[in-house]
């Protein structure tokens, strides 16, 4: 671990790395505390057979920058726990009350619903150790993931970045990789902004309907257990096919890195709303600015779960949190997108200098800087 911990190490952080491992209960899992300058840190717990330490780092990371970008009084960090979230529900709850009391300790990091987990993991993270976001009603929590918070976010995030790729939102084929917790909501109110859903696809396929894809129903489908590939109408194809599907809007809403140098070239489309976090290298971000297409970049696409969280951990309700996600979110993108308009760079290039500056002005404010 020390070898991960000084590999990605700078000026910013990160402030501590946790090892956490309890064979008895079969709990392995890693937290990463990034930052703190601008206060205690808000970040998801992620669950996955296959996560990594060094997705665990980029992650935290992609807290620092998201939190500050959004103006929140909140530092960066992540946590992961080596599991598949499939799991037996008992075995789940008696595992991730394990990874919360192990992490009790630690009170400048506030855990968040990720993937793999929900708002009832969250119930049981606050009922070790008394902190957690991302709760259910019943215990006074803005549930970020039944609202749809970072759909709601990304929804604006696209109808202001559109108007800097020419691109109508009435009609506009909208794609959507991950039809998950992000990726349906997104679907949704984009659909009643007018944009027409063409392709959807989840780890088990890609459902194609150029004439258009009945989002209520697909929602619906899939909250009974199904897959995007049996839905009725459309065709179906493997997960790997939403890549090459044309649209006008592409929404990577899954795991990290799914575009890459070797796949980027097959994308067609005209915006890419990156709604999950790091979906997309940096060398393959770079070819979409040179081919002309408009990528947003995650920390600043995606930032609606953790600003409704960061809501909920200050007393706030659900109308303060849609608010303060639109109001947040439509003046970033586009601060962002007029500054990369302006000096020609990538969008991300701009987006890491306004997040950046926005931690060290935090960091110069703090005894030990």
């Amino acid at each position: 671990m020390e070898d991960y911990a000084f590999r990605f190490a700078d000026a910013l952080g990160p402030e501590k790395v946790i090892e956490i491992y309890q064979p008895t209960l079969g709990l392995k899992a890693v937290l990463v505390v990034d930052n703190v300058a601008a206060g205690p840190a808000i970040g998801g717990v992620r669950m996955a057979p296959d996560v990594s330490v060094e997705e665990c780092f980029r992650l935290a990371r992609a807290m620092t920058l998201k939190n500050a970008a959004a103006g929140l009084p909140h530092g960066g960090g992540k946590s992961v726990i080596f599991a598949d979230p499939k799991m037996p529900a008992a075995d789940k709850e008696r595992l991730v009350r394990a990874f919360a009391c192990a992490i009790g300790d630690i009170r400048d990091y506030i855990a968040g619903p990720d993937m793999g987990t929900d708002e009832r993991a969250m119930a049981w993270v606050k009922d070790e150790i008394g902190r957690s976001v991302g709760l259910p009603r019943e215990i006074g929590g803005i549930p970020l993931d039944e609202i749809g918070a970072t759909g709601f976010g990304l929804s604006h995030v696209v109808d202001v970045a559109r108007r800097y790729c020419d691109l109508e939102l009435d009609g506009a084929r909208v794609a959507v990789q991950g039809f998950g917790a992000v990726g349906r909501h997104a679907a949704h109110f984009l659909a009643h902004m007018g944009a027409v859903l063409v392709a959807a696809a989840d780890s088990h396929g890609t459902l194609i309907d150029r004439t258009g894809i009945d989002v209520a129903a697909l929602i619906a489908l899939k909250a009974e257990g199904k897959t995007v590939t049996d839905f009725p109408s459309g065709e179906t194809l493997g997960p790997e096919a939403v890549i090459d599907v044309e649209c006008d809007i592409w929404i990577p809403a899954a795991r990290p890195d799914v575009i890459r140098a070797d796949n980027v070239g097959r994308l067609n489309t005209k915006l890419v709303a990156q709604g999950a976090n790091i979906p997309i290298t940096e060398e393959a971000e770079q070819a979409l600015h040179d081919r002309g297409i408009l990528s947003v970049p995650d920390f600043i696409a995606n930032a609606g779960g953790v600003i409704c969280a960061a809501v909920e951990y200050h007393g706030g309700t659900q109308t303060t949190a849609f608010q303060t996600i639109q109001d947040k979110l439509r003046e970033n993108v586009a601060a962002v997108l007029e500054d990369a308009r302006k000096t020609g760079a990538p969008p991300r290039q701009a987006a890491l200098a306004l997040a950046e500056r926005r931690v060290r002005a935090a960091m110069a404010l703090r005894r030990w800087g």
